[in-house]
């Protein structure tokens, strides 16, 4: 059974940090398009930074460069997203998804066809 669990939220003052994991069980990473996602209260989910096994590229939101990096632990089966500098507006429920090898859109929402449950950020003084 192919599942993906997210953990690491929680709440955290402007100016910091936190790292989100996202464990993967029953993939095999290297066919997937791998990706983390937001989503803010009232807004549509939105992606943060996606990478593709296709060309190795790497797709990072504008709001985020500079400050969130994704990285991967194979022997883990494990992404992680890095989020440094966390503003107010980072605040929402982040999730991890996989989708196909191949996609036309690599960090659009409707391209990924696994979903973890997500986790809470709140970014609050």
């Amino acid at each position: 059974q192919q599942q993906l669990v997210e953990s690491g939220g929680g709440l955290v003052q402007p100016g910091g940090s936190l790292r989100l994991s996202c464990a993967f069980s029953g993939f095999t990473l290297d066919y997937y398009t791998i990706g983390w996602f937001r989503q803010a209260p009232g807004k549509e989910r939105e992606g943060l930074s996606c990478v593709s096994p296709k060309n190795g590229g790497t797709y990072f939101g504008d709001s985020m460069k500079g400050r969130f990096t994704m990285s991967r632990d194979n022997a883990k089966d494990t992404v992680y997203l890095q989020m440094n500098s966390l503003k107010p507006e980072d605040t929402g429920v982040y999730y991890c998804a996989a989708g196909p090898y191949s996609v036309q859109s690599m960090c659009a929402p409707y391209e990924y066809d696994y979903w973890g449950q997500g986790t809470q950020v709140t970014v609050s003084s």
